[in-house]
């Protein structure tokens, strides 16, 4: 396999953005922009990838070493454009083999077979090859300039002529180029232009003027979506949806709603599972086959098992298991718990920090206190128990197999197996008390109206 090594430009701010936080990690579909690229790249057949950031921006570096510790890192301490960008590289590049690939850092739609449309110019024997599209409205995008399968130049918007202005292809995210190519182009660009920048498409013209031979390929304009303010940013989210709706569509999953139904970028649907408006799916969910997720639940970092039925109105978050026939009604919610095959939560509970065994019923009102204002503490909950409605378990705390608790209890005491428990204060009736109560109510009531 031809090596590839990746360097993506993300030391934009986006000041356009209007945002503390760099632009490439605001998200699409719950994962940062530039980490769908990074993804894009590697999926692409990237041996190595390199990200070009901007001063200041350790959170770019942070976000992408969570699920990428390979990628490598340079700073641009100046903004020179985006040659200069590339630049910043150099120890990456100065040695690289086969084929460079530079990538912009804010298309979060970039998938791999982007890539592929013009590496396979390079695998066909072209020396370098750019990515373009036909947008309905060229706007400010750089120009190719052609001739045939040959790309003579690419001319920044700013730098065109009203004829080149004419043209309706445009640049588009990648450009690639034989390693030794890219070595021998990149140190002679000059800034002479209407920005005053080192623009890296000024590599194309330069590569003809050495006698290398360019090509381009074309991508459809949804895929190389760039983001550079909310607006667009909404748009690549819209547009991210649609195309993941479409993919669980085509995968057995029913969506009731389509349209109300948002999903991440890891979201992982298995068939025959009926999903019904107003759901959110955050990261990190994976979800078995026959399962039924009712209206507005909230569902993030949670594997649920097969033949589950969750909601409505439920959230499911913290790394939480769900087994086989797990139901969770109304208003239930569980965080950082791992729930048995058959569990049963059917109405207005709190399940955190929890263990709780196969079949187990939980009562209408239940909570798990799991936090004293600074610990969290697990509550244990064995098989076949019934928790009777209204109960608190307070951690740390466990119930044994087959036992039962009183509804309205407080339970801060491990019961054993089989046990029935009772936390709760005796009841007392006053024969003719309510009326007294009553016409002292009534006397404060007057009292405050002054009568």
């Amino acid at each position: 396999m031809t090596e590839l090594l990746s360097i993506i430009l993300a030391a934009g701010e986006g000041t356009r953005m209007r945002s503390a936080r760099p632009k490439v990690l605001h998200e699409v579909g719950g994962l940062a922009i530039v980490g769908h690229v990074v993804n894009a790249a590697v999926s692409a057949g990237s041996t190595r990838v390199a990200v070009v950031t901007g001063p200041g921006h350790e959170a770019v570096r942070e976000t992408i070493g969570t699920f990428a510790p390979e990628v490598s890192f340079f700073e641009q301490l100046e903004r020179k454009g985006t040659g200069h960008a590339a630049s910043m590289a150099r120890p990456a590049f100065a040695n690289a083999e086969g084929y460079v690939a530079v990538i912009y850092g804010d298309h979060p739609l970039l998938r791999p077979e982007n890539f592929r449309g013009v590496l396979d110019r390079l695998d066909a024997g072209w020396d370098a090859a750019i990515l373009g599209f036909e947008p309905p409205d060229t706007l400010t995008y750089g120009r190719l300039i052609t001739d045939g399968e040959r790309l003579l130049a690419i001319r920044e918007h700013k730098d065109a002529t009203p004829e080149e202005r004419l043209i309706g292809l445009c640049n588009a995210c990648i450009l690639t180029f034989r390693a030794e190519v890219f070595r021998a182009l990149i140190d002679k660009l000059d800034a002479d232009n209407a920005a005053g920048e080192y623009y890296l498409t000024d590599l194309v013209e330069l590569a003809n003027d050495a006698g290398y031979n360019v090509s381009y390929a074309v991508a459809p304009e949804v895929d190389v979506m760039g983001v550079n303010d909310r607006a667009q940013l909404a748009r690549a989210e819209a547009q991210f949806q649609e195309l993941r709706r479409d993919d669980f569509l085509k995968a057995g999953v029913t969506l009731k709603d389509p349209s109300s139904v948002y999903f991440s970028y890891d979201t992982e649907i298995g068939r025959d599972v009926t999903i019904f408006p107003n759901v959110v799916f955050g990261p990190g969910v994976k979800i078995a086959d026959g399962v039924e997720v009712r209206a507005f639940c909230d569902i993030e970092d949670v594997k649920i098992g097969e033949g589950a039925t969750i909601g409505p109105f439920a959230r499911i978050r913290g790394g939480a298991e769900l087994g086989k026939d797990v139901h969770l009604g109304n208003f239930v919610e569980v965080k950082k718990s791992k729930l048995g095959d058959g569990v049963k939560a059917g109405h207005l509970s709190y399940l955190g920090d929890a263990e709780i065994g196969a079949r187990t019923n939980i009562g209408a009102g239940t909570i798990t206190s799991n936090y004293d204002g600074v610990n969290k503490s697990k509550t244990i909950i064995g098989e076949d128990v019934f928790i009777g409605s209204h109960t608190s378990l307070v951690a740390p705390v466990t119930v044994g197999d087959r036992a039962y608790t009183a509804s309205g209890s407080t339970i801060n005491r491990n019961v054993e197996p089989e046990a029935m428990a009772i936390g709760r204060s005796r009841q007392e009736n006053k024969p003719g008390y309510a009326p007294k109560l009553k016409a002292r109510a009534q006397a404060i009531k007057n009292a405050k109206s002054g009568k």
